[in-house]
């Protein structure tokens, strides 16, 4: 049995075009796999807890080598309770449109939830970083308005929005990842196209996947 999470960081519901391209790698990957479990994340739904000075002194104790005691173990089990959803998945499926050349901003707050010492990375003084996360896979649906690989830049926009979730990803040990682009989407002579090509890129990753 394999687990799939499906990260949806769109607040837009059915008007969202990243999820529209994600979902059609979902339901191929569901017929490859019958005994696929598709745990869907949505992130304008979810409740996340703040990363606040409790969590970030109980990520420093994790850092120094300290125990945790009082608010900082309690900021530490939300942390792992929320990571550990991440963690338990063989799969993932993030689907994130660009805002302001970077990702929307409640993806951004997830990441910084789970991505801490001792579950997504370690640090080694001598060598540096070096991800936790072994044998997983992970699959981006990426849209943007104006923004695409053959458009001038930055005119047309920077993309600090893959290269941010693929540094990201790496970090915690995900080297194996695709992308399905559907961009641009505002400025696009041909949007049903377009949307028809990306789904068959998504279509094709996941009847190999």
């Amino acid at each position: 049995m394999s687990k799939l999470l499906y990260i949806k960081a769109s607040p837009r519901g059915s008007a969202s075009k990243s999820s529209a391209v994600a979902d059609v790698y979902v339901a191929t990957l569901r017929d490859r796999l019958p005994d696929l479990v598709v745990d869907t994340l949505d992130l304008a739904q979810e409740r996340l807890p703040e990363f606040d000075g409790d969590k970030v002194a109980a990520k420093m104790a994790v850092i120094a080598g300290q125990a945790h005691e009082g608010r900082q173990k309690t900021a530490w089990d939300e942390i792992t309770a929320v990571a550990n959803r991440f963690i338990s998945a063989d799969r993932y499926l993030i689907a994130a449109p660009m805002w302001n050349g970077g990702i929307p901003y409640r993806l951004k707050q997830y990441i910084d939830v789970i991505h801490q010492p001792g579950l997504l990375w370690g640090l080694d003084p001598q060598t540096g970083y070096f991800g936790l996360l072994k044998n997983k896979k992970a699959v981006l649906a990426l849209t943007s308005g104006a923004f695409s690989p053959s458009m001038p830049s930055p005119a047309f926009g920077v993309d600090h929005h893959s290269t941010y979730l693929r540094d990201w990803l790496n970090q915690a040990g995900v080297t194996d990842i695709e992308e399905i682009r559907f961009q641009p989407t505002l400025l696009n002579p041909d949007p049903e196209r377009s949307f028809d090509a990306a789904a068959a890129v998504a279509q094709f990753f996941a009847a190999r996947a």
